[in-house]
């Protein structure tokens, strides 16, 4: 009964410490004016909306005949949802350096505040313009909304690990946020979200999917369109790159948590 309390008592601890750091990083990032912490999730469907209108202006060519809205939607939300994780870790712990004083507070809170900002956000946006888009019917609903769902947590998954790992690794190195930048703008047009796999070469499908969050939209892409659609993915081998990258990102945090000095 002892370890069960203590388990439970840890855990509201623990769970005290993610809301206070959720409610400081909501208000440093977004403050009090305007709509307030109605950004999170605003701001991504400003973005998601602007490329979805620019890309139904400009007839964007994606390889089908799949409607663009639909197509923008499922593409670029996926892309926010696992590119703007890393973002957020990399040098997330020098500015919260104070916070470390407090014995129960770890680096990993720091990095499990931000991560649940950022997916909760994407995640957010990425429902609320899909109700929608179906609502005003500007697009059909998902043939297999349960596939949607699965396709979205191992891009989530995808995109924490690689937060973490890249976050931990920042305070080691400057020069992971000056690459990051770049390779985040570069990985874009090669994520799958403005294309789809079938309509490469064969040699390039087998290249392209060599890339984990391709599986991802691919796998979730299925699920939206179902038959009117052919996928190419092996979420067997997402799975095992997510969890690579994340036991290498453990490894790296409990290297940096022993090094880390609070101001």
């Amino acid at each position: 009964m002892s370890a069960i309390y203590g388990t439970g008592h840890s855990m509201r601890v623990e769970g005290r410490i993610i809301h206070a750091l959720l409610m400081r990083e909501i208000l440093t990032r977004f403050g009090r004016h305007n709509i307030g912490f109605m950004w999170m999730f605003v701001e991504p469907m400003i973005f998601t909306l602007g490329v979805t209108a620019l890309w139904t202006i400009t007839k964007n060519l994606h390889g089908s005949n799949l409607p663009i809205a639909a197509f923008a939607l499922s593409g670029y939300s996926s892309v926010l949802l696992w590119r703007n994780m890393p973002s957020r870790c990399i040098g997330a712990v020098e500015p919260n350096l104070a916070l470390m004083y407090h014995r129960n507070v770890k680096v990993m809170d720091i990095y499990v505040s931000r991560l649940i900002l950022e997916g909760g956000g994407a995640t957010t946006s990425f429902v609320v313009l899909s109700v929608v888009f179906i609502a005003i019917g500007l697009i059909q609903p998902p043939e297999d909304l349960l596939q949607v769902f699965w396709g979205w947590i191992m891009l989530a998954w995808f995109g924490v690990s690689l937060a973490l790992f890249l976050g931990s690794l920042s305070e080691d190195s400057e020069i992971v946020e000056k690459l990051w930048h770049p390779a985040s703008y570069l990985l874009f047009p090669l994520s799958g979200a403005a294309f789809l796999v079938d309509v490469l070469p064969p040699q390039a499908q087998n290249l392209i999917l060599y890339l984990p969050m391709v599986n991802g939209v691919e796998y979730l892409r299925e699920g939206f369109f179902g038959s009117r659609v052919i996928a190419h993915y092996d979420m067997g081998y997402m799975a095992l790159c997510n969890s690579v990258i994340l036991l290498m990102a453990m490894a790296q945090i409990r290297k940096i948590s022993r090094t880390i000095i609070p101001e």
